[in-house]
């Protein structure tokens, strides 16, 4: 049976430039898959227009409904959705995220398949797509441009009103730091190692933790630091990351070491429930913090970084803080704390991101919906079903979805 494919036009405001295949990925995709077909729904704001797909041979119409298989990259607003469709898109419902509850209820309603490419997972649980490399990116770029503009040393250009990652990198080079200069970076995954990219293109030696504390180096440097780096067992005794994830509560946050000596932390961390907080109030407002910016990529609300008291946004990415108060300030005003914490990042950087996603949809995602899913990847991904079901995967949103959740 031959399958029809649909990318769609992002509908959800603010308008998102993103895609999850640019032109050349799409003509990848036919010559990988000919037994398909593939449209492009017509779309005024994204980052490749309409001609750059007819241009290749790529079908662009306003009426996508004859796909069996609709892929976007954010939420579908509900009315636009077609009943008894397969989709694909970042739904924000797993978490139980309130705001798209009726987003849920819809799609059951309205017997449609879901497969949410936060879902998407390998037999190990590893991610298989999206977006976070470009999130590590941004972010580490938006807190070298906030600390520049608190301190009066450079003014580095918003991201997204450069063409590529090229051109931010190139921006990057025209800048020079204080010598002592320290960067503090939690994570090491995908996010924290595009934050990374960041800072080795800038010439930031990486120190290990123990060297970094004890400020082992005259030059800006920076340390990568993981959650046994940041928490500590409250007995005292040796712990293990694979007993942090199963006991979280008998760790406490041992981050306030680092606020000692670093300028600018890069939260690039994933935060589960029930882990400490990492930078408390407390920490903030201690005589000794040297903290000057929090770029907040990972930009949990009201979660383990006391200063991200909410989102900030693309046009207006920065705010301050005061610790004494705990309450936000002008991102300049002197004695705060400058959060940069804004939750949709990559769409800073379309192009680049864009191109990303296609490569690992095209290497991962798509050959499962033709190799009768032999790696079980659409089955561990889908959420809902035809029948107006949720997944036994998914079945504990199933209170959620009915409002008693």
């Amino acid at each position: 049976m031959s399958l029809t494919f649909a990318l769609i036009r992002e509908r959800k405001n603010p308008p998102d430039k993103r895609v999850v295949m640019t032109p050349q990925q799409c003509v990848l995709f036919k010559k990988q898959f000919p037994q398909a077909q593939l449209l492009v729904e017509s779309s005024p704001i994204r980052i490749f227009d309409d001609q750059s797909y007819r241009a290749l041979g790529i079908e662009v119409t306003d009426d996508v409904s004859s796909a069996d298989i609709m892929i976007g990259v954010k939420e579908v607003p509900k009315q636009a959705l077609i009943p008894g469709k397969s989709y694909l898109f970042f739904s924000h419902t797993i978490k139980k995220q309130p705001y798209n509850r009726e987003l849920l209820r819809a799609i059951l309603d309205l017997k449609i398949s879901l497969f949410d490419h936060e879902t998407f997972v390998s037999a190990s649980g590893s991610r298989l797509i999206g977006f976070g490399r470009y999130a590590g990116l941004v972010g580490a770029y938006n807190g070298f441009r906030l600390f520049g503009l608190r301190q009066g040393l450079f003014d580095l250009p918003k991201v997204h009103t450069l063409y590529d990652l090229e051109e931010v990198k190139e921006a990057l080079d025209q800048i020079s730091l204080p010598q002592h200069f320290k960067v503090v970076l939690t994570g090491k995954g995908k996010v924290a190692l595009g934050a990374q990219e960041i800072l080795q293109h800038l010439g930031l030696e990486k120190l290990d933790p123990s060297d970094f504390l004890n400020g082992q180096s005259s030059a800006p440097s920076y340390a990568m630091i993981d959650i046994l780096d940041y928490n500590r067992k409250m007995d005292g005794s040796l712990g293990s990351k694979s007993e942090f994830y199963q006991n979280p509560e008998h760790y406490l946050s041992d981050f306030a070491r680092f606020t000692k000596v670093a300028d600018l932390f890069v939260a690039g961390h994933f935060y589960g429930n029930g882990a400490p907080i990492i930078l408390t109030r407390e920490d903030l407002a201690a005589p000794d913090c040297r903290i000057d910016v929090v770029a907040d990529v990972s930009c949990d609300i009201d979660g383990p970084v006391a200063c991200t008291l909410r989102p900030s946004t693309i046009e207006d990415p920065f705010y301050g803080y005061d610790a004494h108060q705990h309450r936000e300030v002008s991102f300049d005003q002197s004695n705060s704390i400058g959060v940069m914490a804004v939750d949709n990042l990559p769409c800073e950087l379309p192009r680049d991101a864009s191109h990303g996603f296609g490569q690992q949809f095209l290497a991962s995602i798509a050959p499962s919906f033709f190799d009768g899913d032999q790696d079980k990847n659409l089955e561990r991904a889908m959420m809902t079903n035809h029948h107006g079901a949720l997944t036994q995967r998914f079945s504990y949103l199933k209170d959620f979805a009915a409002g008693k959740d």
